[in-house]
């Protein structure tokens, strides 16, 4: 399919994080756009002052005219919208060119200089801090992100079409329909075993992945995953490493080592050490196509973060209160470790909604220690996503693992009440869900 010769998209899923990246990206390339997604929300209303028409009743009738000519037309849909939607019914049934976002990521990024970031974690942060960097160094950049980066509040950084970065997405096996010219990989634990079923066809997959790599391109791992490739971490026999690492007005001073130089006084303000790996990264991805080393030190100490990733919405001598979208058990423990590390001796209450029932089948033990560690939890109901209930798996079986006796479940309407009546020093959200929503009434509540 050549995409010059499309003039309408229409998304079904439009307000998916990553869906709406791609309507901003054909938008601004005079396509025209519009979608269906279930419900408005901050990012279909951003949609909607581009232009672009955002429907959320599911009708064949709402779907503009324009749109009904399959001849100019192409539909991108997510899974996550049930195969019953009348709309992609209707297109399947009419011969209408129908694709999932991957695919159309793969076509996008298939004739240009591609960078990809792979990893059941760090992906949406270490692509914003890679499309950050490449950005601020003057590169022709377009940036596909998974999450909402503060320097730019988008999920698309658009400076030109040199050189693009995607997220290579392991649900679904989405990954495999791009060919990246330089990728990593930064981390591999287990997860969506929904799909995978076990921890081994996962890395089959991420092998495969590999081998998606265009000829004579380059692919980046991290220290403690078993797969060739050039190392980074922060051990000293990885050919990019951080050394000499301490925290000085609120931001983290570094060394990085790479396999000619060393660049000092290195400063990176996104707390915990797995976003040092992600900068690092995304660090050494932009060094080995070229671009200098003294404009990417530069850039790490101006990147701003990532909405929902350790981001701060209230911090004060007294009080500091951080929403934080970590879903798996590794990575709310790489978020303990950061407030563990920037709010030493301070009490930490962690609100946690779980999100999918099979993650919480498959991840239990795991979750209730990694929860365990925080000084307070309170739990809310598993956000269910796109899955039925499983028998027996609920907030209420997984509190009872977790071996800390400050510990709650709350019904969500009884959230802000819940916690008008508790004293910490620190607050933080976790999860996935729409958890999200009930950040703007904590911190009304905090703040009025």
């Amino acid at each position: 399919m050549n995409l010059k010769n499309i003039h309408n998209v229409y998304f079904v899923g439009i307000g998916g994080i990553g869906m709406s990246a791609l309507a901003r990206y054909f938008k601004f390339n005079n396509k025209n756009v519009a979608g269906y997604d279930k419900t408005k929300t901050e990012i279909t209303n951003g949609l909607e002052t581009l232009g672009i028409k955002v429907s959320t009743n599911d009708a064949v009738a709402e779907i503009p005219a324009e749109y009904l000519n399959k001849e100019n037309t192409i539909i991108i849909y997510t899974p996550a919208v049930p195969n019953s939607h009348a709309e992609l019914i209707y297109f399947r049934e009419n011969g209408f060119s129908i694709y999932k976002r991957a695919e159309v990521l793969g076509l996008i990024t298939k004739d240009t200089f591609c960078l990809g970031v792979a990893g059941t974690h760090g992906k949406t942060t270490t692509s914003s801090i890679l499309g950050h960097l490449l950005a601020e160094s003057g590169t022709d950049v377009t940036a596909f992100l998974g999450g909402i980066a503060e320097n730019y509040n988008s999920n698309l950084i658009l400076k030109g079409n040199e050189i693009t970065v995607v997220e290579a997405d392991e649900f679904d096996r989405s990954f495999l329909q791009l060919s990246p010219d330089i990728a990593c990989i930064t981390s591999t634990d287990a997860d969506h075993l929904d799909i995978y079923g076990k921890k081994e066809a996962l890395l089959d997959s991420f092998v495969e992945f590999t081998k998606c790599i265009k000829p004579n391109g380059k692919l980046f791992v991290q220290e403690d995953i078993e797969l060739d490739g050039i190392k980074y971490g922060f051990k000293e026999t990885s050919d990019y490493h951080i050394k000499n690492i301490h925290i000085q007005n609120g931001a983290y001073v570094f060394e990085i080592v790479t396999p000619t130089k060393i660049i000092e006084d290195v400063q990176f303000f996104i707390p915990g050490r797995h976003n040092l790996l992600n900068g690092l990264v995304a660090f050494a991805m932009a060094d080995i196509i070229g671009t200098p080393t003294d404009r990417l030190a530069k850039a790490l100490g101006t990147f701003a973060g990532v909405q929902r990733r350790f981001s701060y919405q209230i911090k004060t001598d007294d009080f500091v209160f951080i929403d934080d979208y970590a879903h798996h058990p590794t990575e709310i423990n790489a978020l303990h470790q950061a407030v563990r590390e920037m709010y030493p001796g301070k009490k930490v209450t962690a609100i946690f909604q779980p999100h999918l029932f099979s993650r919480t089948k498959d991840f239990a033990d795991e979750f209730a220690e990694s929860l365990a560690q925080f000084d307070e939890i309170i739990l809310l109901e598993i956000y269910p996503a796109r899955e039925k209930p499983i028998a027996g798996i609920t907030s209420s079986w997984l509190l009872s693992k977790i071996k800390n006796d400050q510990k709650q479940l709350v019904a969500k309407e009884n959230l802000i009440a819940h916690i008008s009546s508790i004293s910490t020093d620190v607050l933080i959200t976790v999860g996935a869900g729409d958890i999200g929503a009930e950040v703007v009434k904590i911190k009304k509540m905090f703040t009025t």
